[in-house]
């Protein structure tokens, strides 16, 4: 099933109504996400803009120097603010096959894009941070081979494990990553995780979402439940940030026919009791 824009209408709704509301001093109720409770809206975009939020999106990660990428993968791209835009209604994440000279003495093969609700550089402040909630994303992902689109959290103090991956797509198009890592009492580092599909997800926009509770992580794809960890040794109770990015080679190259990739997002959005 192919969950878009249209099949969450009736959230977009409720969220413009919560915040004409909030914004002429009344009360409203928002309509709640698809896990069981009480929720109030404490994070939403829609991305209706002609460009991005800074004060709600960084473009890169905290350890930004004109530039970024996760190294500790093997990445391949350098991720640059160029390559992050706002039009038509969603935000899209550009990957080129462009050699880049970046800040760290390399030169990158690839630039991409990716957003975080974390700083502009090392030593300055997040933008948001969470600690346990419904995050929940309407996302299209490239269909081209070779790209690791993801949504996922760090933590704010910019160390990992722990981390909780909503969403990772690699090796295949067909088929979501959902995972949750932890250090175990050794201080070794662990993971548990799951998978959902076979599905066309290049086809349309799916609703990746995440239910972070102190006595469960619940992983939902389009409304429905997919993945559960309920053990408490590896569910986090730490401030932590949330990041869309459009890596490139992990793990593996896109092949030579493959010069560009467009990652969309339409919608993202963050709920607490």
């Amino acid at each position: 099933m192919t969950a878009g824009p249209a099949s969450r209408a009736w959230q977009a709704v409720a969220a413009c109504l919560l915040m004409l509301a909030t914004a002429c001093g009344t009360d409203a109720t928002a309509a709640s996400p698809p896990a069981a409770g009480t929720w109030r809206l404490v994070f939403n975009d829609d991305f209706n803009g002609s460009k991005l939020d800074t004060d709600r999106w960084a473009t890169c990660y905290d350890w930004n120097r004109d530039g970024c990428t996760n190294s500790g993968n093997d990445e391949l791209q350098w991720y640059l603010p160029d390559q992050v835009s706002v039009g038509g209604g969603h935000l899209t994440l550009s990957a080129e096959r462009r050699s880049t000279k970046a800040s760290d003495g390399r030169t990158y093969p690839w630039t991409s894009g990716m957003i975080s609700t974390g700083r502009d550089h090392w030593d300055g402040r997040p933008r948001r941070t969470f600690t346990y909630g419904y995050f929940e994303a309407a996302i299209r992902i490239p269909p081209e081979a070779g790209m690791f689109p993801a949504f996922w959290m760090m933590p704010a103090s910019r160390y990992t494990p722990p981390e909780l991956d909503i969403m990772e797509f690699f090796e295949t198009t067909q088929q979501v990553h959902m995972y949750v890592h932890w250090r175990d009492r050794e201080g070794v580092q662990q993971r548990e995780g799951g998978t959902y599909g076979p599905a066309d997800f290049p086809a349309g926009y799916h609703v990746f979402g995440l239910l972070w509770e102190p006595d469960g992580l619940t992983w939902y794809v389009d409304d429905v439940k997919r993945f559960r960890v309920t053990d408490p040794a590896r569910i986090p109770n730490v401030p932590m940030e949330v990041l869309i990015n459009l890596a490139v080679g992990v793990p593996g190259p896109p092949p030579p026919s493959v010069d560009s990739a467009r990652m969309r997002v339409d919608w993202v959005r963050v709920w607490q009791h």
